[in-house]
């Protein structure tokens, strides 16, 4: 991982951050909360940097999910973006522009894993040319993975 600034943000735009500094350690974790907040199996988040993270456009809505603890979510789409603790502030991997360098290192709370989770990898792929040209031709109203000026570019959120 580099000093280099990164961006960030959730799926639709309204939510974007700038991290300064050297990124944490990249993590699974397997707890219950994690699995809800992320409505998947695990999240996969990096601790970003004390006092390292500027809020772009807006911020996040957070949800007090324990005594100690809150995540932080975009109020406009729900995207999962943060999870805070005395300790200090960890990002979503999912929600970085550029997520390439930051494979998990570690997996924590491993016994709270679902059974099934080291084997998904093992399952059959999916390979239809046909499904793949459909996807294609989707309209996505999905933010890039790259800062913008305005967005959407009409400049309104439904």
């Amino acid at each position: 991982m580099t000093d280099a600034v990164r961006t960030g943000g959730c799926q639709c735009g309204a939510v974007r951050f700038r991290i300064y500094g050297k990124l944490g350690r990249p993590s699974i974790c397997h707890c219950r909360m994690c699995q809800k907040q992320f409505g998947s199996f695990f999240s996969a988040l990096v601790t970003a940097p004390k006092d390292g993270v500027e809020w772009t456009r807006d911020e996040p809505s957070y949800f007090q999910s324990s005594v100690n603890i809150d995540r932080g979510f975009c109020p406009k789409c729900g995207t999962p973006l943060t999870y805070r603790h005395p300790g200090g502030l960890e990002i979503a991997i999912g929600s970085f522009d550029d997520r390439s360098d930051l494979a998990p290192k570690i997996q924590v709370n491993y016994a709270a894993r679902l059974p099934w989770v080291e084997t998904i990898f093992e399952q059959p792929v999916h390979d239809d040319a046909d499904y793949y040209a459909r996807q294609e031709q989707i309209i996505s109203f999905q933010h890039p993975d790259h800062e913008t000026d305005q967005w959407p570019v009409a400049g309104d959120w439904k």
